[in-house]
């Protein structure tokens, strides 16, 4: 009897060590699929990094095979007023990007947050925000066209101008209504204090507040009906809103706006069903986490934005693949900009299947962020990002990707 407990105890023994085993193989077979490395077809800097601060990129796709690339560049970013709109162009074929050019510099202020995009009728449009006051809630969003830009070096501007909005009364209406379906602020103010909730809806009642102040970072969702939805943020506001355009670009008319806490930049997508999806950076309180709010009427209006369960601090990125997947880029950790990843859906975002990184460096060994993501006609992704390792100097890092490579 003893001797068959014996053997019976080994074989238990054994069976167990086997079981932990497979255990961590397939735990580590699972993390190998969530966190490889992403394999890419083309990697490099636009130019050497360097001491000025070089930040939020943005990347368009010209009918030539050539590619635009803005960003912005300075001694730092709002209270800089030496920071201007640089651009630089890889021309089709060629392996590195021709030397940075001036694309705008409003005299004695800071110019930030270039957006690249072509509308339907071929015309090159650059909007981007003149930092008044030196404060972020003064910013007037101007732009620039051009209908001659597929020769060497900068484009030839042939209209520059600002864009105004004019945010109406339904605008505060909106605000009011939209916090009231949002979960209670659980932020510790103290009970001298203003809520914060009520210090928003008081200030979305002013008309001057709600005209100015309204930001880009991201590409546009140009619908099929020529109609341009342009994301804007507002850093008074704390939360976002959509420039729209149904004549391509002419004139424009502002949504009413995307009601959260801290939920800014706004990256777009357009449902199958019609709906347009915003996921936007949050800038509230933790847990940071994506945000996100969606519109059932082309954009002229949004559910309030909540927190999805991707971890984010700095910054999203979202495009509609041509086979119908979602791509998500951005920084999908809670505590700085040393980790950039691309995610994959194929379901809309439910469920985000494959994910590899662009970046993963130790915390304080690098920063990137603030990506552009466009996809050409061959299927490849190319993105654009503000890249910094080891403090050794800032540039903006192009990278090619093909998304066969990883959903197959």
């Amino acid at each position: 009897m003893q001797l068959l407990l014996a053997a019976t105890h080994k074989i238990m023994k054994k069976l167990f060590l086997f079981c932990l085993l497979s255990l961590l193989i397939l735990k580590s077979l699972l993390a190998q699929t969530t966190t490889q490395n992403i394999p890419v077809l083309s990697s490099l800097l636009i130019f050497s990094p360097q001491d000025k601060h070089t930040h939020g990129s943005s990347l368009v796709s010209l009918p030539n095979g050539d590619f635009l690339c803005a960003w912005f560049m300075g001694s730092g970013e709002r209270t800089a007023d030496d920071v201007k709109i640089m651009g630089a162009r890889l021309q089709k074929g060629n392996k590195e990007w021709s030397a940075p050019f001036l694309l705008a510099d409003t005299y004695n202020i800071p110019d930030c947050n270039p957006v690249f995009f072509i509308n339907s009728q071929g015309k090159l449009f650059l909007v981007w925000i003149a930092v008044e006051a030196n404060k972020w809630e003064y910013s007037i969003l101007r732009f620039k066209t051009s209908t001659d830009y597929l020769k060497t070096g900068s484009p030839v501007w042939n209209w520059q101008d600002n864009i105004f909005l004019k945010p109406a009364d339904n605008f505060a209406a909106e605000v009011a209504v939209k916090f009231k379906n949002l979960p209670d602020n659980i932020a510790g103010w103290a009970a001298y204090a203003p809520a914060y909730d009520d210090m928003i809806i008081e200030a979305s009642k002013d008309s001057r507040k709600r005209s100015i102040g309204w930001m880009t970072r991201i590409k546009p969702l140009l619908l099929d009906s020529g109609k341009i939805l342009l994301p804007l943020y507002s850093d008074g506001y704390n939360f976002s809103m959509i420039a729209i355009s149904n004549d391509d670009g002419a004139t424009w008319h502002s949504s009413l706006p995307i009601v959260g806490r801290g939920n800014v930049q706004p990256a777009l997508a357009l449902k199958k069903n019609g709906n347009i999806v915003a996921y936007m950076r949050d800038n509230g309180d933790a847990p940071s986490k994506v945000q996100v709010s969606e519109s059932n009427n082309k954009g002229e209006s949004w559910s309030a934005a909540i927190k999805t369960n991707i971890p984010n601090t700095a910054s999203v990125e979202l495009l509609v693949l041509q086979d119908g997947k979602w791509a998500f880029l951005g920084n999908d950790i809670a505590d700085g900009r040393y980790q950039l990843s691309l995610y994959i859906s194929d379901d809309e975002g439910k469920r985000w299947k494959w994910k590899y990184y662009l970046e993963n460096e130790q915390p304080g060994k690098g920063s990137f962020s603030y990506p552009s993501l466009i996809q050409t006609s061959d299927g490849l992704l190319h993105m654009t990002y503000s890249y910094q390792l080891n403090k050794a100097g800032e540039s903006i890092k192009y990278v090619v990707v093909d998304p066969e490579l990883i959903t197959r």
